[in-house]
């Protein structure tokens, strides 16, 4: 039984998990990354007449895949999928070689890119000469992979030992050699490859006894463009919670009655809440920021309670140069 490449395709396309990178990005204007088919390897093959020949076999997941090979061929060729255990059942089983299922057949090639939509499971790319072997009723056996180190017309004329027989020392000779070129692809990323990280890192976190006076929570800059913030209130009362400019949050410790006016120029507020979480975003030009918090006017403000205020910032941590390229 001969032994097969095998592939485990990341397949473009399939759902991925969504997470505080993928936001970021995209609001630090970051071009996205770009991704291609690249070459990756290939092979060169001679059939003989109702010979086949297995190329890759690809593991596709419960989300399908894609695959995509460059095939030229002297005579025509059919190309299909099948199950990697139905071909090596066929191989114990000749009788049974024209029976396989197959998947995206594509018959008469002599050139082609070869596209599959491969269903989930383990599946084997199938190649068959056309041409009828009179010789052969049911299988006419296997095709040769050539050396693909050796381009000299001597390994082009006599091929190497036919995977078929298993006989490693012989030299296979055809009657009516039919040459291939397999040329396999990978789905890779090709520009914008290098992408900033981020990670959600804590700016502000505690639990403290309610009052009815402004609390101020100063020292936030952020560090760029479309840097995001989560801010996270529980208490047990309405709760205003802002982001200020620092100069105007500063200004509020002696005159706590400006802040209803500083909060009529601020857009990254919540008023009357007491358990929620929401997000807010910043640009360098925004210039340092300060969360205030505070019970809504009015509100009477029960004994030995205590309220729970949190801030994270989305951080980049790795590849931050990104951001400055991008920014110019």
């Amino acid at each position: 039984m001969r032994n097969h490449n095998t592939r485990f395709l990341l397949v473009p396309g399939v759902l991925a998990i969504l997470t505080c990178v993928v936001s970021c990005l995209s609001l630090a204007q970051v071009p996205p990354r770009v991704f291609d088919w690249v070459p990756s390897h290939d092979e060169n093959v001679r059939l003989d007449p109702a010979n086949y020949h297995t190329g890759e076999t690809y593991h596709v997941g419960v989300y399908g895949a894609k695959n995509h090979v460059d095939i030229k061929a002297e005579v025509p060729v059919t190309i299909f999928m099948t199950p990697a255990d139905a071909w090596n059942q066929a191989l114990q089983q000749p009788e049974t070689m024209a029976r396989l299922p197959q998947s995206c057949p594509a018959e008469h090639v002599t050139e082609t890119t070869y596209v599959c939509n491969m269903p989930p499971g383990e599946l084997i790319m199938v190649i068959r000469d056309e041409r009828n072997d009179p010789e052969a009723a049911v299988f006419a056996g296997l095709g040769a992979v050539l050396n693909p180190n050796d381009k000299t017309q001597r390994a082009i004329g006599e091929g190497i030992a036919t995977v078929f027989t298993g006989e490693g020392a012989a030299t296979r000779r055809f009657k009516a050699p039919n040459n291939l070129h397999i040329q396999y692809y990978n789905w890779n990323c090709v520009q914008n490859c290098i992408q900033p990280e981020f990670r959600w890192m804590d700016q502000v976190k505690e639990k403290y006894q309610l009052t009815s006076f402004l609390k101020v929570y100063g020292g936030f800059q952020p560090d760029h463009d479309g840097e995001q913030v989560s801010i996270k209130i529980k208490s047990p009362v309405p709760m205003v919670v802002a982001m200020l400019p620092s100069p105007v949050a500063d200004q509020l410790h002696s005159q706590p009655a400006a802040l209803e006016s500083a909060l009529e120029k601020g857009s990254c507020q919540q008023r009357g809440v007491q358990s929620l979480q929401f997000q807010c975003t910043f640009n360098l030009a925004d210039g340092p920021q300060s969360l205030i918090v505070a019970p809504e006017a009015g509100t009477e403000v029960p004994r030995k309670k205590k309220a729970e205020i949190e801030m994270l910032a989305a951080r980049c941590v790795e590849n931050c140069q990104v951001l400055e390229t991008a920014k110019q």
